[in-house]
């Protein structure tokens, strides 16, 4: 054996450079656009619910997208699906900067959600096969930080974008980005993988799972009872209908017969559910509530995603020396402290404090993030790397959905259908407390979650 071989080699340098674009391209736009939401309001004349949804319609068609598409990619090929994903996600950033109204923009926004659908259920699987077990923690160590990085820059950058050049210059930006994830791709990536190629597709548990995702997150929103039934309802019909055929859109035996993928992704689902509506709240607050400018929001919010992208890394590395779900855990419980911290959050509330527990938060976001996914991929054989990538994905943005759908719920509870004036700021607080409140329950509940998962096992079904 040679010892002087390279660590990475060409191609898996590339691949690491067109996906570690991607992961950071999408959530910067998430992260930017929440600090622009204000902003957005008052040009648009948008309440607070309208606001959620330019926000939720990007992450539903992601959610709706995402385990189908991830089933496209395995059989027809995770570097074209990713490249169409791209190339879906930059036309929608060109149409979401020309929008001349808010309805325009929710609808582009969706465009962009499933463009960003086939970027993320590819971009880690892609990683995942050019990428032996040894490297895996420290390369999604990397994807994650990158993640983060856009997340970081999104607060910052998105706020001196929208103070000094409009929210429009946002979408703007992300247009380059795609261009050159595209060039790349097209020019140096040559390997396609396609573990399942020539096995049939499940359109009919595909139809059945994006109605499911659409009547749940309409019937929380609303709230109504009889649309999250129905959900529920189609929940129970898609499992039944996975289990009994061939090539399902969605392999549940990866659920039934693998506890650590079972138990890693329902940590995930929680995490987002819990931890994803906290950006989009304290913007709210920051700019309404304590009059802050966007570019000084963004400043305070950066602190958070900023030590996440410090230290998902060296989270992804100690994932490979011991047991992923101990340090997932921890990290979910500092999430709980933290979100708990921010539910008895005031008007007057220091800055300083503020700031502080954003840090432990972030501290918190990277114990978890990158041990998780390291458990969910290294617990599955190479044939479902795209389905679990996608299934990964799909908590993700699932529970970044149900976020969203809680938080314009009890805004609409506490605030209404009304464009947020300062007569309404005490409601508007309320509001933020109450959501953060649920939120460190659910947090909670995911240690449980987290802890339940089985030992990082290859696991052969």
């Amino acid at each position: 054996m040679d010892s002087k071989k390279p660590e990475f080699s060409s191609d898996t340098i590339v691949a690491l450079i067109t996906a570690t674009l991607a992961a950071f391209m999408t959530p910067f736009m998430g992260s930017s656009i929440n600090i622009a939401l204000p902003s957005i309001g008052k040009e648009f004349g948008a309440d607070a619910v309208m606001l959620g949804w330019i926000a939720t319609a990007f992450l539903l068609t992601a959610a709706m997208s995402l385990v189908p598409l991830g089933r496209v990619a395995d059989i027809k090929g995770r570097k074209l699906v990713f490249l169409s994903g791209d190339i879906i996600f930059t036309a929608g950033s060109l149409f979401s900067a020309l929008s001349i109204s808010a309805e325009m923009l929710i609808l582009s926004r969706a465009v962009q959600g499933i463009g960003a659908a086939m970027i993320f259920g590819t971009g880690v699987a892609i990683l995942t096969s050019v990428f032996p077990p040894g490297q895996r923690g420290k390369v999604l160590g990397i994807n994650v930080a990158a993640v983060y990085t856009g997340l970081s820059l999104g607060p910052f950058l998105g706020g001196f974008l929208t103070q000094h050049l409009g929210w429009r210059s946002i979408f703007f930006f992300n247009i380059p980005i795609g261009i050159l994830i595209a060039i790349l791709v097209v020019w140096k990536l040559k390997e396609e993988w396609a573990e399942a190629k020539g096995e049939s597709f499940d359109f009919t548990g595909s139809a059945i799972y994006c109605a499911m995702l659409v009547l749940i997150t309409l019937g929380v929103s609303s709230p109504h009872p009889a649309l999250i039934g129905s959900g529920i309802l189609l929940l129970i019909i898609f499992v039944l209908w996975e289990a009994r055929i061939e090539h399902p859109v969605l392999e549940i035996r990866l659920f039934r017969y693998n506890v650590t993928f079972a138990f890693s992704n329902l940590a995930a689902l929680l995490n987002y559910s819990a931890t994803f509506a906290l950006t989009f709240l304290l913007s709210l607050y920051l700019q309404y509530i304590r009059g802050l400018t966007p570019q000084n929001a963004g400043l305070i919010l950066i602190f958070q995603p900023f030590v996440m992208a410090l230290l998902s890394p060296l989270a992804g590395w100690l994932s490979d020396k011991i047991e992923p779900k101990v340090v997932a855990s921890a990290g979910m419980a500092v999430l709980t402290a933290g979100l708990f911290i921010f539910s008895s959050i005031e008007a007057d509330t220091p800055e300083m404090l503020i700031i502080g527990n954003l840090i432990f938060l972030g501290f918190g976001y990277a114990l978890f993030s990158s041990p998780n996914t390291n458990a969910i991929m290294g617990s599955v054989e190479r044939k479902f790397l795209g389905v679990a990538s996608a299934t990964l994905s799909t908590m993700r943005t699932v529970g970044q959905m149900l976020s969203m759908a809680m938080v314009m719920l009890i805004l609409s509870i506490y605030v209404g259908r009304a464009e947020i004036i300062p007569e309404l700021y005490p409601s508007l607080l309320k509001s933020i407390k109450t959501s953060f409140l649920i939120f460190s329950a659910l947090c909670f509940t995911g240690i449980f979650a987290s802890l339940a998962r089985g030992k990082l096992l290859e696991i052969k079904i």
